[in-house]
C-alpha cells in the first residue's frame, strides 16, 4: 500500500492532520463528522502507522485497513447506545499492553450513542491512559455528557464529503463517469453508500420511478397503491448489494474463526452492524427517492405557491422518517398530498 490514506476520499486537509498527528501521537484522538465522511476508514489507516514494527509496516497497514491487527482494538454499540458494560470492557481492553511491538489502537465508533455512566466510566482512561495506548472516538456529534472527554482529546474534523470528491474519486477507480456522477449524487455525502452504488445494476432504475411520479399522480387511490407497490418493492430489491457485502464479511469471519478456533464477541458485533447498516441502507432509499422527487419538481417549476408547498410537503416528510413510520401509510401520505398531474 503505497499511501495509507488514499481511500480516504475527499479529506485532504483531514489525512493531512493524520500524517503529522502519527509522527507524535497524542494520547485520545475525537474523529467529529457526519457518517459516510470517511472517519472509520481513517481511523483504521491511522491505526495501521501507530501499530506494530516499522520493520513489518506494509503487513501492519494491511491488518489494520481490515480491522484485524492484533493491537487495534474496535468497538461499536450492540445495540442502540454504548452501555455501561461496553464501557467496562474498553477499560480492561486499555489496561493490557500490546501483544506486538510499542503500541495498541482503542477505536470506539458510535461514541456519541455513550450513555452518561459509559462515558463517565471512560474518563480516566482516556485521560490517563497506558502510555503504549492511543484511543481514537469517532462520533457524529458531542453530546453535553460528552464535553469533558472531547476536550481532553484532539478534535478533528471530518466535514461531509462532496458529490464532486466522490465523483472524482469512483471515476479515478475506474467506474463509468455517468455511473460515478449518479452514486454520487444518490449518496447523500455517504462514500460508502456511493461505493455500494456502483455495483448495484437497479440503482438507476430506481432514480426513474422516483423521477416518474409526479407526471403518474392522478389523486386516485389506486394509483397511489399501485406506486407503493412498485417503490417499496423496489426498495426491497436494493438490499441485494448490501447483502452481498454482508455475507462476503460473514464469509471472511467464518474463515477467521476456523483459523483461531475461536468464536466471540466478534461475530455478534458484526451481526449487530449488519442489522444497522441494513436499517439504515433503507432509510437512505426513501431519503434518496425524496430527494430524486424535489430534483423532478424543481426541473418543472410553474406555480411558485404550489411548488413551495410542494417542498413544505417533501421536507416534513424526510422529518418523519426519524420516527421509523409504517412506511406504506407514510409513503400514501405522501403522494396524497403531491399535486396531481397538469
Amino acid at each position: 500500500m503505497s499511501d495509507p490514506f488514499d481511500d480516504v476520499i475527499g479529506q485532504q486537509r483531514v489525512i493531512e492532520q493524520l500524517r503529522a498527528a502519527v509522527q507524535e501521537p497524542v494520547h485520545a484522538y475525537l474523529f467529529l463528522g457526519p457518517r459516510g465522511s470517511g472517519r472509520r476508514r481513517a481511523a483504521a489507516r491511522m491505526a495501521g502507522e501507530l501499530v506494530g514494527d516499522d520493520a513489518d509496516r506494509e503487513r501492519n497497514r494491511t491488518l489494520a485497513a481490515r480491522e484485524e491487527h492484533p493491537d487495534l482494538v474496535v468497538f461499536e454499540p450492540e445495540g442502540t447506545s454504548f452501555r455501561i458494560d461496553e464501557a467496562d470492557a474498553v477499560v480492561i481492553a486499555a489496561s493490557r499492553a500490546p501483544t506486538e511491538a510499542g503500541r495498541k489502537v482503542i477505536l470506539i465508533d458510535r461514541f456519541h450513542d455513550a450513555t452518561a455512566e459509559a462515558a463517565a466510566k471512560l474518563l480516566k482512561p482516556i485521560e490517563e491512559p497506558n502510555p503504549s495506548t492511543v484511543f481514537i472516538l469517532l462520533t457524529e456529534h458531542v453530546p453535553p455528557e460528552h464535553i469533558t472527554i472531547a476536550s481532553r482529546s484532539t478534535t478533528i474534523d471530518f466535514p461531509a464529503v462532496s458529490i464532486e470528491a466522490i465523483t472524482e474519486a469512483l471515476v479515478a477507480r475506474g467506474v463509468d463517469p455517468a455511473i460515478a456522477e449518479s452514486a454520487g449524487r444518490g449518496s447523500g455525502g455517504d462514500v460508502g453508500r456511493a461505493e455500494l452504488l456502483v455495483s448495484d445494476d437497479a440503482f438507476g432504475l430506481r432514480q426513474d420511478l422516483w423521477s416518474s411520479l409526479p407526471s403518474r399522480l392522478d389523486g386516485t387511490g389506486y394509483t397511489v397503491g399501485q406506486i407503493v407497490e412498485e417503490i417499496r418493492s423496489a426498495i426491497d430489491d436494493a438490499q441485494a448489494p448490501l447483502d452481498a457485502r454482508h455475507a462476503a464479511e460473514s464469509e471472511t469471519m467464518d474463515e477467521t474463526e476456523e483459523l483461531t478456533g475461536t468464536r466471540g464477541s466478534g461475530r455478534r458485533a458484526m451481526e449487530t452492524r449488519h442489522k444497522r447498516e441494513a436499517r439504515l441502507h433503507r432509510t437512505d432509499e426513501w431519503r434518496m427517492g425524496l430527494a430524486t422527487l424535489a430534483r423532478r419538481y424543481r426541473e418543472g417549476l410553474t406555480d411558485p405557491h404550489t411548488d413551495l408547498a410542494v417542498f413544505d410537503t417533501l421536507r416534513e416528510a424526510a422529518d418523519a422518517l426519524t420516527r421509523n413510520p409504517n412506511e406504506e401509510l407514510w409513503l400514501s401520505s405522501l403522494l396524497f398530498a403531491l399535486p396531481a398531474k397538469r
